[in-house]
């Protein structure tokens, strides 16, 4: 079920409008649970059989590696439940690229036998459901957090709707506590409810940006992105740089508007999911970008990957390798294609690069220049000229137009006519493009922009819903498109 649909409206409507009228804190859960499992259902159909099992398999094996004292049986419960995800995800996702790469090995010598493909279809959402449950059972193992108090606490924590398709990433230690509180508290009359509801508002607040992103912003770029990307050879290479930037900003506005829906969403229901994006695009460094972007998953990896391989506390030389490692993994979390393993592998080797510079020259932390804003600006420009430059490999699987492409991008031609003519051929992206920038700056000035708006007097609140609603239903073709996370 699309966030962006009529469909999810109506849903989520009727949803908050039950659990307002259920008193009961036992029967709130029960519904959110039914709720979330329809939801699912409705996109996944008899996919729901895998989030069932990852649900039961974790629950009970959490259960036992907290009774246990045995530390081997420990070590074999975790094991169990780690392997059952990975291998899960592995099939699902990585089946069929496994089976190629057989394929075209055997091709190069000449072997005749050739596996045939499953064409599995990727279970909406396995991603990351999967690592919720295995950072639950980690933080079990590790001592962290004791287990669900229940199998239905721990249902709703794997499959909270909201969040259940495309993040953010929870964590059980933050949600599950959550679910001792009773679930929309909500007044009598709509002045309390909705006027005087401050998380209400926020959510709202936070739900319409979050639509604003997707349907006007990111689903208005997207043809333009595609029509550079789908033949670029002969273009100019500040049409490919504007073709990367149309696509990090169209990758943004989906992904952090789906985001910003959830946590919107979550909001209203009574629940806080952490913050997923943090202005990333006036990140200073590569590590600054990963503090920002998609928050959840670099944490994520950051806990469960990077320190377990060793994190800094080695030798140097193994620091650069346990960063170049994660994101390597994470690239290739991302999808079953070389494309997602380079794109991993650049922001590996930005980060380690970023790190052996700043030992080779420690000074460069407190330089007086990186202090001033020409200072930061140049890091902003250095780092979001890498960043932009691996969203190519990113949006482009094939090999030679992704190659063409960052060449283009690195060596540039200096040419800029035809760039000129394409973007007056290209008015209405070009307009959105500078606006988000515009918007984008004013959220870097102003911290809490959202919050802000939501504390607005009612008839301007009311008035910055009514201006996004309108926007969208103008610009909105009448085709919701999926969201790009939702094929991770």
């Amino acid at each position: 079920m699309l966030f962006n649909t009529i469909d999810f409206v109506v849903f989520f409507i009727f949803v908050v409008s039950v659990l307002t009228i259920i008193k009961k804190r036992k029967f709130q859960h029960l519904f959110l649970l039914a709720a979330s499992y329809f939801f699912f259902y409705y996109s996944s159909n008899y996919y729901i059989v895998l989030l069932l099992f990852t649900t039961f398999w974790d629950f009970y094996l959490g259960n036992l590696i907290w009774k246990t004292t045995n530390p081997k049986k420990k070590k074999i419960f975790i094991t169990l439940s780690i392997a059952g995800n990975l291998s899960l995800l592995g099939f699902f996702k990585y089946a069929d690229f496994a089976i190629t790469q057989f394929n075209l090995f055997g091709n190069y010598f000449d072997l005749s036998t050739q596996v045939p493909q499953l064409n599995l279809i990727l279970p909406i959402g396995i991603s990351f459901y999967t690592f919720h449950s295995i950072g639950y059972i980690i933080d079990i193992y590790r001592g962290k957090m004791t287990p669900a108090s229940s199998l239905r606490e721990y249902a709703i924590f794997i499959t909270f709707f909201p969040q259940l398709v495309a993040g953010p990433i929870l964590r059980a230690s933050n949600f599950i506590p959550q679910l001792s509180e009773k679930i929309q508290q909500g007044g009598t009359r709509i002045r309390q409810i909705v006027i005087d509801n401050a998380n209400l508002k926020l959510g709202i607040t936070m739900m319409a940006f979050g639509f604003f992103k997707k349907m006007f912003v990111a689903d208005n770029i997207s043809p333009f992105v595609n029509e550079i990307f789908s033949h670029p050879f002969g273009l100019e290479s500040f049409t490919i740089i504007l073709g990367a930037i149309g696509f990090g900003i169209q990758i943004y506005c989906d992904f952090s508007g789906y985001s910003d829906i959830a946590i919107g969403a979550a909001l209203i229901l009574g629940f806080k999911l952490p913050v997923n994006f943090n202005k990333p695009y006036f990140a200073t460094s590569p590590f600054d970008f990963w503090r920002r972007w998609h928050i959840a998953l670099s944490s994520w990896l950051k806990d469960y990957l990077y320190i377990p391989l060793g994190g800094n506390r080695k030798s140097k030389p193994r620091t650069y390798l346990n960063l170049f490692i994660t994101m390597f993994l994470g690239g290739l979390w991302h999808g079953a294609s070389w494309n997602f393993v380079l794109w991993g592998v650049l922001h590996g080797a930005y980060l380690a690069g970023h790190k052996l510079i700043l030992d080779k020259f420690p000074s460069l932390q407190n330089s007086h220049f990186f202090n001033k804003k020409i200072g930061i600006f140049f890091s902003i420009f250095i780092t979001q000229y890498l960043v932009f430059l691996a969203w190519i490999p990113f949006r482009v699987k094939e090999t030679e137009v992704m190659l063409y492409s960052m060449q283009k991008y690195i060596f540039l031609d200096l040419q800029i006519q035809d760039t000129i003519h394409f973007m007056i051929l290209h008015k209405l992206p070009i307009t959105i493009l500078a606006l988000f920038i515009f918007l984008h700056l004013i959220s870097y000035k102003h911290d809490n922009l959202l919050q802000r708006i939501s504390n607005l007097k009612p008839i301007y609140w009311i008035g910055f819903l009514t201006g996004v609603m309108i926007l969208i239903f103008l610009f909105f073709d009448g085709n919701p498109q999926d969201f790009v996370y939702f094929q991770f």
